[in-house]
C-alpha cells in the first residue's frame, strides 16, 4: 500500500518521474548507494523526528548525520527518533521505505541545504525496495517542504 501511495503522488505531482522497483533492497543508505552506483551522499534519507509534540520529516543526504544542536535551534526543541511503529503508522511507510511522498499523515516536510549538493537526488519510494531520482529542489516543492541546514556533513566532504 506504500508504495502505491508513493505511486500516485509522484503521478499527480511529477508525472514525469519514475518510481524504480530494484530486485535488492534499498532500505539502507549503502545499499541504495550500491543498488544505483552513486555516491552515498546522493542518496536522500527521510528521518522521521519528534520535537516537543510536533512529529516532522527531515530529508537530507545520506552521508550526513542530523547535528542536534542546528536541529534545536531550527525546530525549537530537542529533535527524537520515532520508533519503528510509529514511523510507519505515521508516515505510512515502512523503516527503509520512508519517503516525503504519499504520507498518510499529512507530516511537515523539511529539506536539509546539504541535498544541494547534487543535481539529482534519490529518495525512497514507500519501499525497502523502491526509489525515484529527482532534483533537490523538484521534491522541496512538490512536498512543500521548507529549507534548512540541520546536518552535519562528513569530514571528507
Amino acid at each position: 500500500m506504500s508504495l502505491d501511495s508513493v505511486r500516485a503522488f509522484i503521478a499527480e505531482h511529477a508525472p514525469d518521474i519514475a518510481v524504480v522497483e530494484h530486485d535488492v533492497s534499498t532500505a539502507t543508505v549503502p545499499k541504495a548507494a550500491a543498488a544505483h552506483g552513486c555516491a552515498p551522499g546522493q542518496i536522500a534519507k527521510t528521518l522521521s523526528l519528534r520535537v516537543g509534540e510536533r512529529v516532522l520529516l527531515v530529508v537530507t543526504r545520506g552521508d550526513a548525520r542530523l547535528d542536534n544542536k542546528k536541529a534545536k535551534a531550527a525546530f525549537g526543541g530537542k529533535p527524537r527518533m520515532l520508533g519503528v511503529e510509529e514511523v510507519a503508522a505515521l508516515t505510512g511507510h515502512p523503516v527503509g521505505g520512508v519517503c516525503p511522498f504519499g504520507l498518510a499523515t499529512p507530516l511537515p516536510v523539511y529539506c536539509d541545504v546539504s541535498l544541494k549538493a547534487y543535481g539529482t537526488v534519490i529518495p525512497a519510494a514507500g519501499s525497502p525496495r523502491s526509489s525515484l531520482a529527482i532534483a533537490p529542489e523538484r521534491m522541496a516543492e512538490i512536498v512543500d517542504a521548507d529549507w534548512v541546514d540541520v546536518s552535519e556533513l562528513p569530514v571528507s566532504a
